[in-house]
């Protein structure tokens, strides 16, 4: 393309207009790429979005196929748990009739047995519940005898050997009679002073002391007879300073007993300091010192109380000693255990209860008053210093020539040991045994067994703890012998 020049007028324009045509041209030749690669991009664009709808469809397709499949599978298990449950069903009918049939079958046999045995199903059943429950029974019965056997043994064992050990440390004396007090007098002419012009001076001895004076055929002596050991003490001493003195009428009997009553306090309060230094118990509230100290004089079954008390607590160290227990305050408890006896004639109760509430109220602490409390099972022993009391307190006074008994008691007690335990049926004979100290029952084979045999022995040796008062234990011994005879001819 050719542009002419203007050489006119104004022919200056000429080159500007030139220019811009061929701007413009340039313009149109750069939209017209732009228009080409605008048109490129679009048909590609175009064939893009083709693929991606024929991929889209293919994936459709593939997903739609693959549903189909899973459905037919489905529906395949469906038909095939359908064909399950219908064979189900069938067996449960079937089974439904098989059960009907077997109950039909066991009600007839039911019938039957009833018929035959005579029992009704109750009857059968309570039947055959009694005997599991007597087999289980004798199953424990011996199961509960093995334990205790092997914890009898052991215990025993032990025991033994703690209380052999604790017996043979100790050397104690042996029981002497003080019920009555015999009084040597110097010469025979010493009774007629006693007793005074008209019985004067005995009626004053005995209304000062209050206690018997017998005047008999003994040779020079007289007896004092007092169920107060304390008062009958006295009355010694107020003798002696008499026949001493030579003096002897009313009013000097008044003066001597007065100084008599004096001594036996004081010697009273020295017993119980001695004994508190015997013993090592330590600080005691003066009272309970007087108080320990007036049991020198007084007799348990024909045994000194202090010397008994003396004697426990040297027991119930040593035993605590043994188990690992502080043996102070079983000591402590020991030795006032007995305590109640000095004011069992003041006080309403029994002596343990006595004893409890005595030391309670001097400031004793809440172990010893319970072990004062329990040592005769008045109250359930709960703690080792308790337990430990009662041992020594049955050991001391259970002990060979410890205690005596006077004859009556002992036949009353043998007579009721033998009563409770002909009291229990299947019962034979009943024989006490070494001076009441066991009881041999013999039962009839026939009527009890070895296991009816086991319980008769624990129940009376239960009855006899609870109903009889005895020092140490009672054994309770039940023999059942079978024989059989045959004569040969």
């Amino acid at each position: 393309m050719t542009i002419a020049a203007d050489t006119g007028p104004g022919g200056s324009l000429l080159p500007i207009a030139g220019s811009a045509v061929a701007l413009l041209l340039v313009l149109l030749v750069i939209a017209g790429l732009a228009v080409g690669r605008l048109r490129a991009a679009r048909r590609n664009a175009l064939a893009e979005a083709e693929q991606a709808r024929r991929s889209a469809e293919e994936q459709t397709v593939r997903q739609r196929a693959e549903l189909t499949r899973r459905e037919d599978g489905l529906t395949e298990e469906l038909r095939r748990l359908r064909r399950r449950e219908d064979e189900l069903a069938d067996r449960s009918a079937e089974l439904e009739r098989s059960r009907g049939e077997a109950e039909a079958l066991v009600t007839r046999r039911a019938a039957e047995l009833e018929r035959a045995a005579g029992f009704s199903a109750e009857q059968a059943r309570a039947e055959l519940l009694r005997e599991a429950e007597t087999s289980a029974r004798r199953e424990a019965a011996v199961t509960v005898r093995e334990i205790e056997r092997e914890a009898k043994e052991e215990g025993e064992r032990r025991a033994r050997s703690i209380l052999a050990g604790a017996i043979q440390r100790l050397a104690a004396e042996q029981t002497a009679e003080t019920a009555v007090t015999v009084f040597r007098l110097p010469s025979e002419d010493m009774k007629g002073r006693i007793i005074g012009r008209e019985g004067r001076n005995i009626r004053a001895f005995e209304s000062v002391t209050g206690v018997n004076l017998i005047v008999d055929d003994t040779p020079e002596s007289v007896q004092l007879s007092c169920f107060d050991p304390v008062r009958r003490e006295t009355a010694r001493l107020t003798l002696e300073h008499l026949v001493e003195d030579g003096r002897i009428h009313p009013t000097r009997i008044e003066q001597l007993h007065e100084r008599s009553r004096s001594e036996v306090e004081q010697c009273c309060v020295r017993a119980g300091e001695d004994a508190l230094r015997d013993t090592r118990v330590g600080a005691m509230h003066p009272e309970l010192v007087r108080t320990l100290g007036s049991l020198r004089y007084r007799a348990s079954y024909g045994q000194n109380v202090l010397g008994h008390l003396l004697e426990s607590a040297h027991l119930a160290g040593m035993m605590a000693a043994e188990l690992g227990v502080d043996p102070d305050p079983v000591r402590r408890a020991a030795l006032l255990h007995d305590i109640g006896k000095a004011l069992t004639h003041e006080s309403e109760g029994s002596h343990a209860a006595v004893g409890a509430e005595l030391a309670r109220r001097y400031g004793e602490s809440s172990e010893v008053v319970h072990a004062i409390a329990a040592h005769h099972n008045e109250v359930e022993p709960g703690t080792v210093t308790a337990v430990l009391t009662q041992a020594a307190d049955a050991c001391s006074g259970g002990r060979p020539g410890a205690r005596k008994e006077s004859s009556e008691l002992y036949v009353r007690r043998l007579a009721r040991l033998e009563e409770i335990a002909r009291s229990h049926a299947g019962v034979a004979e009943v024989y006490a045994m070494q001076a009441g100290r066991e009881v041999r029952v013999m039962v009839r084979p026939d009527a009890v067994d070895d296991l009816g045999a086991e319980l008769i022995a624990r129940e009376v040796a239960r009855q006899v703890s609870a109903e009889l008062t005895y020092p140490g234990q009672i054994r309770v011994t039940v023999v059942r012998e079978s024989r059989a005879t045959a004569v040969a001819s």
